[in-house]
């Protein structure tokens, strides 16, 4: 991947590039659109990171499809699909890790302990194998933007990080490669997470600002669905993720399944 990176730079080609897990879906593929526009070399990477995983999470059945990636990824256009393995990445011995302070120590990188730091560690990677002049991120990890942000400024790594809109289903379910694990009942119940989330927006346009009272909208509705068991529904600076702010974050198991979405209250609400 590094020697093909050279060579494309050398020749003075821009690259962008799309990092991945794989099972792709149609958020991904917007990614990828917005990489092929901006730049003259598409990457996608595909990549089950382990070390972003804790101990208890579903890394051994998270989907994986390359098969079907292959095919879509030939079909969007992009030049490389850059699919390390496992032993390639972390060889034996390899220990460093790279840790983010402060954005990502709430929320999630409170609920998933470790979670962070094995994303900036194999974004890293990602960035020192690929040498991207942009690396486009999907709006629904807001948390991990707002670290891969903080990554990038902090280490001058040079990358330009491009955050595209959250790629929803018609019922507003946004898209995940975990919504597979969803029973029919269980996906019905999914739709009342980005529920949750119109409801504050609707009650911030018309004027509300309290805190409490928009986070007890947003509770009320999930408290209806009873497959849903929500971790947190919280407000926050989208940059630095301390309240307060327009950032209205979900996390939220639906059956064994654990979701995230999020909705910025301070702009127009899709669709």
């Amino acid at each position: 991947m590094l020697e093909a990176s050279r060579r494309w730079r050398s020749a003075g080609r821009s690259i962008g590039l799309v990092p991945t897990m794989g099972a792709l879906h149609a958020g991904h593929l917007s990614l990828v659109d917005a990489a092929r526009r901006e730049n003259e070399i598409v990457v996608v990477s595909i990549f089950v990171n382990p070390i972003q995983f804790g101990p208890n999470e579903d890394f051994e059945r998270y989907p994986r499809d390359p098969e079907r990636d292959a095919v879509l990824l030939g079909e969007a256009g992009v030049d490389a699909i850059y699919e390390p393995p496992i032993a390639a990445m972390y060889p034996p011995g390899a220990s460093t890790r790279v840790r983010v302070g402060g954005v990502a120590e709430p929320l999630e990188g409170k609920a998933r302990p470790g979670h962070f730091e094995g994303v900036a560690t194999v974004v890293t990677k990602l960035f020192a194998a690929v040498q991207p002049d942009r690396a486009y991120f999907g709006q629904k990890d807001a948390q991990q933007v707002a670290v891969v942000k903080r990554l990038v400024r902090d280490l001058d790594l040079g990358v330009g990080v491009r955050v595209g809109e959250t790629v929803r289903e018609p019922d507003g379910v946004a898209l995940s490669s975990r919504n597979v694990y969803l029973d029919p009942a269980e996906r019905r119940a999914a739709a009342g997470i980005s529920a949750g989330l119109l409801q504050a927006a609707s009650a911030y346009a018309a004027g509300e600002r309290r805190l409490d009272v928009l986070r007890e909208l947003i509770r009320a509705r999930l408290a209806a669905e009873p497959l849903v068991q929500l971790e947190y529904a919280e407000l926050v600076d989208p940059d630095t993720f301390s309240a307060p702010g327009t950032l209205a974050v979900i996390a939220a198991r639906v059956g064994k399944t654990r979701l995230i979405d999020n909705l910025d209250l301070s702009k127009p609400a899709p669709g």
